[in-house]
């Protein structure tokens, strides 16, 4: 018999296997589980709700349902390197659901109808001041204000973003994307001055009676690191090149520049240079299976054309000939040296070594207290050491990308809005996560993911154009219905139709079903035809007595009404 998946599998075996008795042992209950896509989002969408409106054709309602835990669904579905699918249960069967596409096409949507969300709440009378304009002050602001605070944000640059703004390429992030979403959070309120660089935080909280604060600087400073160099041509760090590249000052260099770096932002720079017009190439001392970048970051940047030498390290620079060793990973991943040196052909020099972030401005804070790394320590509810100062994003101990920082934004504005009522934020008890191995998928259709185009070869290499395209409606549609509903009943009518009691009600649609424990047996049967183990068994607090399955002569036995518990003794 073929191992293959089929669209219509045979249904389970419902035979002697658990036979029913004059006595029930056990129960059915409907429970909702938490979906593995869920629990990995570091943004903690409720991924599997939206899917669900887009299934119905509710586009506007799976956009609020996102906007409820981050503000840049157009952002994320395009930068995001979305952990959510890596764990999706789809994965076991015919691929995960492209959820960051359907999350793209939403926002999108939204930004093309320009949807802004619905304060409800009261004006509070609270102001809170948040530093940086980033992905984790922005989506703090959006919280903040959907709460009813006012908002101040105070940003350096000349433009909001952060390293969405100056780090991400515009053929991954097109800029009109960017800015319609910074636009939809200024409409609900939010103030944001531009070019004002904070240097003395108590001083700055106290002119403007900010009753709160949260900080999100960013890490911006690249890191740097000493190579012997004798006439050597340009050697500049990432994070300025591509900055400068955004601001329309790219600077001057040969034919061939070398990247060294393994990150996503070393692929970055790579891919920036060949537009260019340059000859990239990335010296990075780890292999591919150890390197910090995303895999499909590598993967796009070889599709271009980007050289990528692994296992070296630069040793020595003279004039165009970049010296490096080769090295090799030990039995802990670790790269050590081999002695063996090798030539490289480079003009000028990228380093992508990773960045640090500036918080000399909070040195002077009482109570906050750093890492070694110069990263701020924060407490669970993102407070610092000093009352009232909160902080996030890159610039506290976390994994750095934007997904993550709107993350700490959201969370940070809870506990903010904890704090000025003089509360601590309670979080929800967790679920148990509804694992693949919890399903009952005796049918399921067999349809891959839908794939997302990408902008013809010759165009990507020269121009800024945005690589991956978007989906249609109806294609983001399709690829919401693939959705497995994993852990959560979605009204299939499986158990509904599987009772051989008639103990199933239901109560219409959007309100699902409810048992007649009267009548149910415990035989499992609904158990094993729900699909996304939207039901569990549990003993029964006490023997229950059945009745048979006939009447009493000369009796009329009528169904008990819904919630009336009978005793019915056996024949």
């Amino acid at each position: 018999m073929s191992q293959q998946p089929a669209d219509l599998t045979r249904p389970p075996d419902l035979g002697s296997k658990r036979p029913t008795t004059h006595t029930r042992v056990q129960r059915p209950l409907y429970l909702d589980l938490l979906p593995p896509c869920n629990n990995a989002c570091p943004a903690g969408e409720d991924i599997q709700t939206w899917l669900a409106h887009v299934t119905a054709g509710r586009n506007r309602e799976a956009w609020e349902t996102i906007l409820k835990d981050n503000p840049m669904p157009a952002v994320h579905g395009r930068v995001c390197y979305h952990p959510c699918e890596s764990n999706c249960n789809r994965t076991q069967l015919d691929g995960p659901i492209s959820i960051h596409a359907v999350e793209r096409f939403l926002g999108d949507l939204g930004l093309a109808e320009g949807w802004t969300p619905t304060i409800t709440a009261k004006p509070t009378g609270k102001r809170i001041l948040i530093i940086g304009a980033g992905p984790s002050g922005l989506s703090c602001a959006h919280h903040l204000a959907l709460m009813g605070h006012a908002v101040e944000i105070h940003e350096a640059g000349p433009i909001a973003g952060g390293m969405m703004h100056f780090g991400i390429p515009s053929y991954r992030l097109p800029r009109d994307v960017l800015d319609g979403e910074i636009a939809r959070i200024e409409r609900m309120g939010v103030k944001i001055v531009l070019n004002h660089k904070v240097e003395d935080l108590v001083a700055e909280k106290q002119q403007g009676n900010f009753d709160a604060v949260f900080v999100a600087v960013g890490a911006h400073i690249s890191k740097k690191t000493e190579i012997p160099a004798r006439d050597a041509g340009k050697i500049l760090d990432a994070v300025s090149f591509l900055k400068d590249v955004e601001m329309g000052n790219a600077p001057k260099m040969g034919r061939r520049v070398a990247i060294y770096g393994g990150g996503n932002t070393a692929m970055d720079a790579a891919r920036v240079a060949m537009r260019l017009g340059h000859e990239p190439m990335i010296i990075y001392r780890r292999d591919r299976a150890h390197m910090p970048a995303h895999e499909f970051e590598a993967d796009e940047a070889l599709e271009e054309g980007v050289k990528i030498h692994w296992l070296r390290t630069i040793k020595s620079i003279d004039q165009s000939v970049v010296t490096v060793e080769v090295m090799e990973i030990d039995d802990k991943g670790r790269p050590r040296p081999t002695g063996q040196l090798e030539t490289l052909e480079a003009n000028d020099l990228i380093l992508a070594l990773g960045q640090d972030t500036d918080t000399a401005f909070l040195r002077k804070v009482p109570g906050v207290a750093f890492r070694d790394d110069g990263t701020v320590i924060v407490s669970e509810q993102m407070m610092t050491g000093s009352p009232g100062l909160f902080a996030g994003g890159d610039m506290v101990p976390s994994e750095r990308t934007v997904t993550i920082g709107v993350g700490h934004g959201k969370k940070a504005a809870r506990n903010i809005d904890a704090y000025l009522r003089g509360e601590s934020y309670a979080k929800h008890g967790k679920k148990d996560i509804a694992n693949f191995d919890k399903l009952h998928l005796w049918f399921y259709t067999n349809v891959e993911q839908r794939p997302q185009a990408h902008v013809e070869m010759h165009r990507r290499r020269t121009s800024f154009a945005e690589v991956v395209q978007g989906l249609t409606e109806k294609e983001a549609g399709f690829e919401a219905k693939r959705c497995l509903s994993c852990g959560n009943c979605f009204e299939c009518d499986g158990c509904y139709g599987a009772c051989p009691e008639d103990a199933i009600i239901k109560l219409g649609v959007g309100k699902r079903y409810q048992y007649n424990y009267d009548l149910c047996t415990g035989c499992a049967v609904c158990f094993e035809q729900c699909p996304c183990h939207a039901i569990t068994m549990i003993p029964e607090p006490g023997p229950v007595s059945l009745r048979c399955g006939r009447e009493p002569p000369g009796r009329s036995w009528q169904r008990p009404a819904v919630g009336v518990k009978r005793r019915i003794s056996a024949c």
